[in-house]
């Protein structure tokens, strides 16, 4: 089944905890730890997220030199946390030692390592941006197909991407390897600040391997029941 992550970006964990309340029957359940939450509340909130057993993907985007990454990613190891993500700009060479930094935390700790995602192009981006503020000069089709080929061979599980860019990755790289996508708005949805968006059940054709979902769930009047129909289409109607 492919995994619904919600988006808990919330100032602090009572809030985030109490939005949880109702999902406590909810199997299964996945949430993203991104930077606001997790610099706020530190290790705590992971402990507290996996004592329900609900699975963390934990989202801080390492990016530096990778001897600096690797010390992170071994910290990020020993939390128990079932994703976690680096930049794919900074490298072959960081991708691998935020690869050893995960296994190395997980084997002190005796959890399973985190699967390791790599970011390529934000989906916040655009293709304007990308030529006028990056100088990047290829499109950004190519340059997300490099970057996860070259994420791919560096010891990544997959990448973050926009599901417009699934079937162009998997081209690139097995079919095993993975594209979480997050850009995942409803029909009924404003964009917000992104640019490359998709509905879930399009998303679901677009052979996604998970997705993001943040305020369409968070701003619900129902926040359960739409995390229902968002799973249910991004799987493929399976109840």
């Amino acid at each position: 089944m492919k995994p619904v992550f919600i988006a808990l970006d919330f100032v602090d964990a009572p809030t985030a905890l109490k939005f949880l309340e109702p999902f406590k029957d909810v199997k299964p359940l996945a949430v993203k730890v991104g930077m606001e939450l997790f610099y706020r509340e530190g290790a705590s909130i992971i402990r507290a997220l996996r004592d329900q057993n609900i699975d963390v993907f934990l989202d801080l985007k390492l990016h530096d030199i990778p001897h600096t990454v690797q010390q992170a990613a071994k910290q990020i190891g020993q939390l128990d946390v079932q994703f976690t993500t680096v930049h794919s700009l900074g490298g072959s060479e960081m991708i691998k030692a935020a690869r050893r930094g995960l296994d190395e935390g997980a084997n002190q700790t005796g959890v399973d390592a985190p699967q390791l995602l790599a970011v390529t192009q934000l989906t916040s981006t655009s293709e304007e941006q990308l030529h006028d503020e990056e100088l990047v000069p290829v499109s950004m089709a190519e340059s997300v197909s490099h970057l996860a080929k070259m994420a791919s061979q560096s010891g990544a599980d997959g990448v973050i991407s926009s599901a417009l860019e699934n079937d162009l990755i998997h081209q690139a790289v097995s079919d095993e390897f993975k594209c979480i996508n997050p850009g995942i708005r409803l029909p009924s949805n404003s964009v917000d600040d992104q640019k490359r968006v998709v509905t879930p059940t399009k998303a679901f054709e677009l052979n996604t391997s998970g997705i993001v979902v943040g305020r369409s769930i968070t701003q619900s009047d129902n926040p359960v029941q739409t995390y229902k129909d968002i799973y249910n289409a991004v799987n493929g109607g399976i109840k």
